[in-house]
């Protein structure tokens, strides 16, 4: 350690690889920190900002993140850690009043879930005209949650940054749908200088058309100009910093098994005959983007075994997977099991299936339900990616995870396997994948294994499942 930073001897338990993190916030006050789930962003981030005020270049700093890690990773790190306890946290969460007073509060840390970033800025310019943002630190925890530049908390913060002094941005998963989402998640922390102010022009500097419908011209893929990845990861070099675990952590093996699950001939007969008529309601139109999205859904619901109808009540295929968790759950023998859903009707069926015969399933929602599953009370424990994909630590009662349907998003998969593969984890880590056979769920598997899980990929999947016959569509 240099004797710049001789100060930091008090933060003796981290690892070099966090110590470099640490100096290189201190160093850039735009920070991007692509670092892969178990490295200790938190921590990392905790102790830069602790050194910061320390030496009087910070004095407030707001942290926005999911909801769960608002409320649970940021305030539990901050006490567990020696050179951090001293660190006054306000949550900005909950009813209005209450978001209020934490706002108001005197403190140093001011920790505020991503869906109440606009209400935030709205407040302090409403309310503090004279000191229109008083945090000359912002950190983004999940800096993807800000890729959309057209979403109301992109165009809240990007209002207030002229007045932020340092930005920090953390993510595992920078560009899981590809390249373009880099230009909303580094032009929030530079202000658009490195990858330019406007979509259109980045669009065009990096990209070109790729398929489009040739009697309309609406373009449907856009691809990378040769050697505009280089350019662009050249252009954001000097704020970036990035890691991977497994080249700094003595990580646990992981373990991938997927187990087919068969319908029946009246089954697979029901199937068809949904699938069919969704063919139906498509046809003659090209798929694109948005109805794909829709038809992926009906055909992941129709393979997990149930598909809502127009009433959105859900009309029951089989129970092949049902039966599938059960043989999972039973071999596991007592020990504790992490169960991954994706939809309503996989949700109230896993736990009307498992509860008839006996098993206790305990979604894990609150913090509550989470200081249960820590202190081993919960032995099948439920999750959802899209609200439990980031931050929760529930490595130290499980090491088996059954994921029952797989979401499109490579980001969710990443996130939601780290909540077990991850360091203080002492056993192999099983991921158990329940696919049906003959169906959307082994594109959407393979797609996550490739690690290509892009919008391409979406469309591509539906129209094989539909047996496409909607063609139309010029590829270049």
């Amino acid at each position: 350690m240099t004797h710049k930073y001789s100060e930091l001897h008090e933060y003796s338990e981290l690892h070099e690889y966090q110590m470099a993190c640490i100096r290189f916030i201190v160093e850039h006050p735009i920070a991007l920190l692509i670092l892969e789930m178990g490295l200790g962003k938190t921590i990392i981030t905790l102790s830069a900002i602790r050194y910061l005020m320390s030496k009087g270049k910070v004095h407030k700093t707001l942290v926005i993140a999911p909801l769960r890690v608002c409320q649970k990773v940021w305030p539990e790190e901050v006490r567990v850690w020696q050179h951090t306890k001293d660190l006054r946290v306000s949550l900005i969460t909950g009813a209005p009043k209450k978001r209020e007073a934490a706002i108001e509060a005197d403190t140093d840390l001011y920790v505020c879930n991503r869906e109440n970033t606009a209400w935030l800025v709205d407040y302090m310019e409403e309310h503090h005209a004279g000191e229109i943002w008083p945090f000359d630190m912002v950190v983004i925890d999940e800096l993807s949650s800000f890729k959309n530049a057209m979403s109301k908390r992109w165009k809240a913060l990007r209002r207030v940054r002229p007045f932020i002094k340092r930005m920090v941005g953390l993510t595992g998963t920078p560009a899981s749908n590809g390249l373009e989402d880099l230009f909303g998640e580094v032009g929030i922390l530079d202000g658009g200088k490195r990858l330019g102010r406007f979509f259109t022009r980045f669009h065009n500097e990096y990209f070109r058309p790729c398929e489009f419908n040739p009697y309309t011209g609406q373009i449907y893929k856009y691809e990378l100009l040769p050697g505009a990845d280089d350019r662009i990861y050249d252009a954001i070099d000097d704020i970036t910093i990035s890691m991977k675990a497994l080249d700094y952590l003595d990580m646990p093996e992981l373990v991938t098994v997927d187990h087919e699950v068969s319908m029946s001939r009246s089954e697979r007969a029901r199937y068809e005959e949904l699938k069919d008529s969704l063919v139906l309601t498509v046809d003659g139109e090209i798929i694109d983007a948005k109805n794909a999205a829709v038809l992926s859904n009906k055909l992941r619901q129709m393979a997990s075994g149930a598909v809502y109808n127009d009433a959105h009540v859900p009309l029951m295929i089989h129970q092949r997977k049902l039966e599938a968790l059960e043989d999972l759950i039973e071999q596991a023998n007592g020990q504790t099991v992490l169960i991954v859903d994706w939809f309503q009707s996989d949700h109230d069926n896993i736990h009307y299936y498992l509860e008839k015969d006996g098993y206790e399933v305990r979604d894990l929602k609150t913090a509550d339900d989470l200081d249960d599953w820590d202190a081993g009370k919960i032995n099948i424990g439920l999750i959802s990616p899209a609200s439990a994909g980031h931050g929760l630590n529930l490595q130290h009662q499980s090491h088996l995870m059954i994921w029952y349907s797989l979401p499109w998003s490579l980001e969710l998969y990443q996130q939601t396997v780290a909540r077990l593969w991850r360091q203080g984890q002492k056993e192999t880590v099983i991921m158990h994948r329940i696919l049906c056979e003959d169906t959307i769920d082994e594109r959407v598997a393979k797609a996550l294994s490739d690690k290509a899980t892009t919008q391409d990929d979406l469309i591509k999947a539906v129209k094989a499942e539909l047996g496409d016959g909607t063609g139309g569509a010029i590829a270049c």
